[in-house]
């Protein structure tokens, strides 16, 4: 009787250790392995990343998309001008003036651009709900034939 309350508790135990264990991308710690430079290994796993942003006077961002992440910019000295387009079928331009201390969220792969219009720099810090947000710039001054030439050989 004895050994079988024995293996009985035995297995109660293995079976809540079982139950309670699900692995999980989120980590209390996690040793990350050497990756590239545009990548913070700290970050790895906490679906975030975060940028400084310098500006020179009339210095532009051009446009781009992030597709897989929101991007929240706050503006920590000058002014910017930040805007998005929306998705079709408007298509229509947001943008708005920031100074010191305001904040923009930019949304998940909509185009989206920021122009310092002070005569000083300026810098902001971005959050992006991924570690790794991805980014397209868009190549408005590419020639037409060089669209060609590279549709052709994909």
């Amino acid at each position: 009787m004895a050994k079988n309350i024995s293996v009985l508790s035995l297995l109660v135990i293995t079976c809540a250790l079982v139950a309670a264990f699900e692995p999980s991308p989120l980590q209390d710690f996690c040793v990350a392995d050497p990756i590239t430079v545009a990548q913070i290994p700290g970050l790895n796993t906490l679906g975030i990343a975060l940028a400084r942003i310098d500006y020179a006077p009339w210095g532009v961002v051009p446009p781009h998309v992030h597709p897989r992440a929101t991007e929240i910019l706050t503006v920590i000295e000058g002014s910017l001008e930040v805007g998005f387009v929306t998705s079709n079928p408007e298509n229509r331009l947001i943008s708005k003036v920031l100074q010191k201390g305001d904040v923009f969220v930019l949304p998940v792969g909509l185009v989206h651009f920021q122009r310092n219009v002070g005569h000083g720099n300026a810098f902001s810090i971005s959050g992006l709900s991924s570690q790794n947000p991805g980014v397209i710039t868009m190549a408005f001054q590419v020639d037409k034939s060089v669209v060609g030439q590279l549709q052709a050989k994909f």
